[in-house]
């Protein structure tokens, strides 16, 4: 925010974990709103709406990360056409992987059975079955489609004051989408941005493999449906995903005996593997590295010493110059360093390094290296290998690995 003239509106849905009192101590000039009960995304976001004063509203989910030119770049873009236009980003997870529902189109009755049944995961830029996520559509190009993923939309107020806020008849799931069809059939563009990359860290809620997900995007979809399209589409719709989340089940229950015959062989033959390979290979686990400065470099290492890994450090990688005869190599050469170390994890320090170019930098990680995070002034180490499940972090209070 350091070039625009701007306000940060935080809304707390009744979280239990102490933010109230931490942020009381470090709020500044951000606004906080404090809800006594969860009240869900879009009400929890309207309440923000209502009081929120910039000519440019960007709806941005907590567990995300921004590099420090994507608003300017986001608001120039939109400017350019005239206001006409609300916009979603290029979304990469924790692991620096790409994001499809950075990009979707409406759903329909069968899209969302390719969805559910799993067709659109196993094609996943077929032009039919892939059709959800626009598979077919290049992820790093500008693109126009129908719908803005929740995580980050930031639309120009004059839009939403022509088709108001989200419809809080949506507890989790479905309300981007129905705003974003309420904009287009107002007139305007839902435009993909492909110019910048935010990381957005999923599986802090909902497994998205789950029944319960499946349950949850169900309901969601049916008041979409019934809302735009109709009775009639409706009773079609709600059949196709009854189908979809019994062979969704069907396939659990199937997976879950298959699992329980031959993960016991599966481990005892990984086991045996690792024995073979103990025999040659030296394992000093010495398999983390940290990308910073010397003082970030200690503050890491003293977070890491709370949870038991301070041991497990192999060294530092340059920012800059390199300065000291102790680190393993310049920033540049990352993707060498990572290599010829062995390295298992990388810990990112925001600071001298920009959020900007540990994003760029993402794509040269090899995919067996764990990725974490660490930014400047915080009190945590924070990471998410996997879109599907919860993360993990290292703080000053507690650790969990």
């Amino acid at each position: 925010m350091r070039n625009i003239n701007s306000e940060i509106i935080v809304v707390d849905n009744n979280s239990t974990d102490g933010s109230q009192t931490f942020f009381e101590e470090k709020t500044g000039e951000i606004i906080f709103i404090y809800n006594k009960t969860n009240e869900g995304f879009s009400k929890a976001n309207n309440r923000a709406l209502k009081i929120a004063r910039g000519e440019y509203i960007l709806f941005l989910n907590p567990d995300t990360i921004v590099p420090e030119d994507c608003f300017e770049k986001c608001i120039s873009f939109i400017n350019s056409h005239q206001n006409n236009c609300a916009l979603g980003i290029k979304m990469l997870d924790g692991a620096g992987n790409f994001l499809k529902e950075s990009k979707r189109a409406f759903p329909s009755p069968i899209t969302s059975l390719y969805k559910l049944s799993g067709l659109a995961r196993r094609f996943p830029h077929s032009i039919i079955f892939a059709k959800y996520y626009l598979g077919n559509l290049d992820e790093n190009e500008n693109q126009e489609v129908d719908v803005l993923a929740g995580a980050f939309m930031m639309i120009p107020r004059k839009i939403l004051n022509i088709v108001g806020g989200f419809d809080e008849d949506f507890f989790m799931y479905g309300e981007d989408i129905d705003l974003s069809f309420r904009i287009q059939k107002a007139g305007f563009k839902n435009i993909y941005f492909a110019e910048s990359s935010i990381i957005h860290f999923k599986g802090e809620s909902t497994k998205k493999g789950s029944l319960n997900y499946v349950k949850m995007f169900y309901k969601a979809m049916s008041i979409f449906v019934k809302k735009h399209y109709g009775n009639t589409k409706a009773g079609f719709f709600l059949l196709l995903i009854d189908i979809a989340i019994f062979l969704r089940a069907a396939f659990a229950a199937i997976s879950g005996f298959l699992k329980s015959v031959f993960l016991p062989v599966k481990k005892a033959f990984i086991n045996l593997l690792n024995l073979k390979k103990n025999r040659f290979i030296r394992n000093d686990k010495k398999y983390i590295v940290v990308a910073g400065t010397e003082e970030e470099f200690s503050n890491a290492i003293q977070l890491l010493k709370k949870a038991g890994r301070g041991k497990n450090v192999s060294g530092r990688i340059e920012t800059g110059e390199i300065n000291s005869t102790k680190s393993l190599g310049n920033f540049d050469e990352l993707k060498n360093i990572l290599q010829a170390h062995s390295v298992k994890e990388i810990i990112f320090c925001e600071g001298k390094l920009s959020f900007k170019k540990i994003i760029d930098t993402l794509s040269h990680v090899p995919h067996s290296v764990s990725i974490k995070y660490f930014a400047n002034g915080s009190h945590s180490i924070v990471g998410s290998d996997d879109k599907d499940i919860a993360g993990e972090f290292i703080s000053n209070e507690e650790a969990v690995i």
